[in-house]
């Protein structure tokens, strides 16, 4: 996990809120404080869009199959679809009653589904002209911080100290209670474990089909943050953000910290964000995002 702080980006939209890849890795969203979301090539650190429309903080951005929508959600409890060639809403959908914590498309692209802290998981059909959703999810019994869909599962973290698991095939729901409140909950790259972070500066790796505990990665600090966890892209390390500036990255056998990657200013990361098929992983810190990455880039 040698990897080196390749590009920094000042985004100049507030504070950034969350930092996510395109499907292709091509390009990365942020969202800001600012209400808008902003669209980029950070390889050749070229700015491309601006998207508006958004009453209040974006918490949460995701492109689509084909790259050629956006979905967000923010403070303002809307969800809406984005084009990402003109710019312009395609849907508004209002039906939260709190913050939109997070988005996600399936993988056709065909549905939405937002978490939010309303304790609820909505899901949109995006091919009907219908502004309410299909389905609700309400089991959670506190705010949904964690949201993860695949072509046949549904996966939510929330507060209550849970992660449940919808299987859409069986018409099934699992619990896992996890003990403290899930701040952030993501998968290994081959779909078989959860990584889970809670409020008590802790990482657990949890066997997604038995709920067995498999390992504890400590050492980060998450405070009073949001801060996002992950796997590298060959499930080798387990990497999350922390306070003191730097992104941990823990041997995902062994437990031990193998590397620091510190950031300029010691600034809280609370945001990553690994490349889909490349090793590159994006990072945000404050008002700007860093690519991180094995080779210099090329000067443009």
């Amino acid at each position: 996990m040698d990897y080196n702080n390749l590009r920094s980006i000042n985004c100049k939209q507030g504070a950034v809120r969350r930092v996510h890849f395109n499907i292709d890795g091509m390009y990365c969203i942020t969202c800001g404080s600012d209400k808008t979301i902003k669209l980029w090539n950070p390889h050749n650190n070229l700015f491309l869009k601006t998207y508006s429309g958004h009453g209040n903080e974006v918490l949460d951005a995701c492109g689509s199959c084909d790259s050629s929508q956006l979905l967000s959600g923010g403070a303002d409890k809307t969800v809406i679809l984005w084009d990402v060639a003109t710019g312009k809403p395609l849907r508004r959908l209002r039906v939260h009653v709190s913050n939109v914590s997070c988005v996600k498309f399936n993988e056709e692209s065909s549905l939405a589904f937002s978490g939010s802290i309303d304790n609820s998981v909505m899901i949109w059909d995006l091919r009907a002209f219908n502004f309410q959703p299909v389905q609700t999810l309400k089991d959670a019994k506190d705010s949904i911080t964690s949201l993860h869909v695949s072509d046949y599962e549904i996966i939510t973290g929330s507060l209550d100290c849970k992660i449940r698991r919808y299987d859409i095939r069986a018409g099934s729901l699992f619990t896992d209670f996890i003990g403290e409140p899930v701040i952030c909950a993501s998968l290994t790259r081959d779909g078989q474990c959860f990584i889970v972070s809670t409020t008590k500066n802790n990482i657990m790796l949890f066997d997604k089909s038995t709920g067995e505990l498999l390992n504890e990665y400590s050492g980060h600090s998450i405070g009073d943050f949001y801060i996002e966890n992950a796997s590298d892209r060959k499930d080798r390390y387990i990497l999350s953000g922390s306070v003191d500036g730097s992104v941990y990255c823990w041997d995902l056998i062994g437990c031990k910290i193998v590397n620091k990657l510190k950031h300029e200013g010691n600034y809280a990361v609370h945001s990553l964000h690994v490349h889909p098929t490349s090793n590159f992983l994006i990072t945000a810190t404050q008002t700007s995002v860093h690519l991180w990455g094995e080779k210099p880039l090329d000067d443009e």
